[in-house]
């Protein structure tokens, strides 16, 4: 029979659009299912504020009665203005391997898209840089942290198919620290201490971190990366919106917030210990005893694996050797924790400043995905 489309509107069948992919992943032990609840609040206008400045639509593709694709159709108004483009978005795109499938649900968004005044197709990405992005091109052969995608390698080539082509990567490392903070950025970090006026913050809580400094600290990541690939400037809420949703899961000896001689933040650095096998365990649920695995992940003193989520450094400070402080702070952090490696999230492949804060390292890169775009 051939694919049918549908629309995705209630509460039931937006369920069913998240359920799908953990059906679709259930036998790969790489497949990392997100928190249903954070998934469910995602598409809701109440939750999510992101939705204040995107529009959306939810497809899903059926064959004889059985689901067997998905899609979301998504316009972010306030980076098309922000990039003077008129893209919509695609994100999560799961399907199974058939051409039939993986066309009609891009056809339909492209539709969903044009019908709207729309001129370029744009993906996997999701309605802002905190939501999954990107292709899996290399790296399928290990586990999917918490905060990144996974696909099948068959993907690669429906996109291909589809005339999509690459406009940005990412690529993603495993870190090995060494053992030591070494002699040589403990004596740059006192030396840029001194010199530019700054020095490192810890915090216990998310409590005290906004009783300090409020939201700035979202600030300074706003302003660090608006250059970045699809950037869109936080709103206010949006800005509460993921303090809330992510702070509450860091161990907070790895928080480091970087701030001048007025006390204003200059600077952050963010890491967690990695989820994903408590996520496995309970499929994403956190009743009857998801909470249980995953509070037990979160509170590990000898975490099993750990994600560097994102460092920060304000525009007028980048460049004057900051960044040597997250160093200083974090190395006796990764022993204290017996970590004898960790992961980065995605960086894009052309973010000279990131790559070269974990070039200094030992590492390897062992996982690339891409956006792609097509104009319709």
């Amino acid at each position: 029979m051939a694919v049918e489309i549908r629309e995705i509107h209630s509460r039931k069948e937006i369920k069913r659009f998240i359920e799908f992919a953990n059906d679709l992943y259930k036998d790969s032990p790489y497949y990392c299912p997100p928190l249903f609840f954070d998934e469910m609040n995602c598409f809701n206008p109440a939750k999510n504020p992101a939705l204040e400045v995107c529009d959306f639509q939810l497809f899903m593709a059926y064959r004889d009665g059985k689901p067997v694709g998905r899609i979301a159709g998504i316009i972010n108004r306030r980076a098309n203005e922000h990039w003077n483009v008129q893209k919509v978005r695609f994100g999560w795109f799961d399907f199974i391997d058939d051409m039939e499938v993986s066309k009609a649900l891009l056809d339909k968004v492209v539709e969903w898209g044009k019908a709207r005044g729309m001129n370029e197709l744009n993906g996997p990405v999701g309605f802002t840089d905190f939501d999954h992005e990107g292709l899996l091109l290399e790296g399928y052969e290990y586990r999917a942290p918490m905060a990144s995608l996974y696909n099948y390698p068959y993907y690669v080539k429906h996109v291909d198919a589809y005339g999509l082509t690459k406009e940005a990567d990412w690529i993603e490392m495993r870190i090995y620290p060494p053992k030591v903070c070494p002699e040589r950025v403990n004596r740059v970090a006192e030396i840029v201490k001194q010199r530019s006026n700054v020095h490192v913050v810890k915090v216990k809580n998310v409590r005290e971190l906004t009783r300090r400094f409020g939201t700035t600290y979202m600030d300074v990541i706003d302003t660090a990366y608006q250059k970045l690939y699809n950037f869109q400037p936080m709103t206010q809420r949006q800005k509460e919106y993921y303090r809330d949703m992510y702070l509450p899961l860091l161990n907070f000896d790895f928080v480091t917030i970087i701030v001048n001689e007025k006390e204003e933040v200059v600077g952050v650095g963010l890491g967690m210990p990695e989820i994903s096998s408590a996520l496995r365990k309970c499929g994403g649920k956190l009743f009857p005893f998801g909470w249980y695995h995953i509070l037990k992940a979160l509170r590990s003193k000898k975490p099993e694996a750990f994600n560097f989520l994102l460092v920060a450094i304000r525009p007028d400070y980048q460049n004057k050797g900051v960044d040597t402080l997250f160093y200083q702070d974090m190395i006796p952090m990764f022993m204290k924790y017996g970590l004898s490696g960790l992961e980065t999230t995605s960086m894009l492949e052309t973010n000279d400043k990131i790559l070269d804060f974990f070039s200094r390292v030992d590492h390897i890169q062992h996982k690339r995905r891409r956006a792609y775009i097509k104009a319709i």
